[in-house]
């Protein structure tokens, strides 16, 4: 998998400029390189077809399941259960809220825990994604959260509606001028490395549970 762009919205204080931060850095980054399909051919390559009609193109388990097998072969920990807000619920009610939602991976260093997040929902999942980061930023609950996502060139022939880089793009003002004194918020976009009609469309998860399982199996396949 190419990276495309690299976005540092936030990098400040000590630990941003220290190589404990390259070395995790460049972990995480060579990890998301390894994303492939099909499964062990050593690249990503897609079948060119748009995701805007039911039934046509590709999934996006492969995106994250070598470099999530990878993060945690290197002592991460995946769908990390943070706490990172307390739940919302409504007043009066007996309903317990919603919370932000696990993380992707998560692996606590010396100076506080780092996480990464890839993007496979729509772009309200990017912006939740984002914003659960930069408020472990704020709370001191992290030091570091990166956020992977596709650019237009693969997006376009996934998921429809799947959230890509060019639809937070306008917002990352918003994000780099943070109250945050200490840490690292970072957006890595990624591309195709190819595309072909002589490989097999990425199979689509039907429901949240299809998909699970088929990331389950990849990262054990991988």
């Amino acid at each position: 998998m190419k990276i495309a762009e690299t976005i540092v919205l936030i990098n400040k204080g000590p630990f941003a400029k220290s190589k404990q931060w390259a070395d995790i850095r460049h972990k995480i980054h060579t990890a998301i390189a390894q994303a492939e399909w099909p499964v062990n051919s050593g690249s990503f390559t897609i079948y060119p077809e748009s995701g805007k009609r039911s039934g046509q193109g590709n999934g996006v388990v492969p995106i994250k399941a070598k470099p999530m097998k990878i993060l945690r072969d290197d002592g991460w920990t995946l769908e990390y259960p943070w706490e990172v807000a307390a739940k919302a619920g409504v007043a009066g009610k007996s309903r317990k809220g919603s919370s932000p939602g696990d993380i992707d991976a998560a692996k606590q260093f010396d100076d506080g825990l780092v996480v990464v997040e890839w993007e496979t929902g729509n772009v309200s999942s990017s912006h939740r994604a984002i914003n659960k980061m930069a408020l472990g930023l704020q709370k001191k609950k992290c030091v570091a959260g990166v956020l992977v996502i596709p650019n237009m060139t693969l997006a376009k022939f996934l998921t429809d509606r799947i959230g890509n880089i060019e639809e937070i793009r306008p917002y990352f003002s918003l994000w780099e001028n943070l109250a945050v004194n200490e840490g690292v918020l970072e957006v890595v976009v990624i591309e195709q490395d190819s595309v072909s009609m002589e490989v097999p469309r990425i199979p689509k998860g039907r429901d949240g549970r299809a998909a699970e399982g088929q990331l389950a199996a990849l990262i054990k396949k991988s």
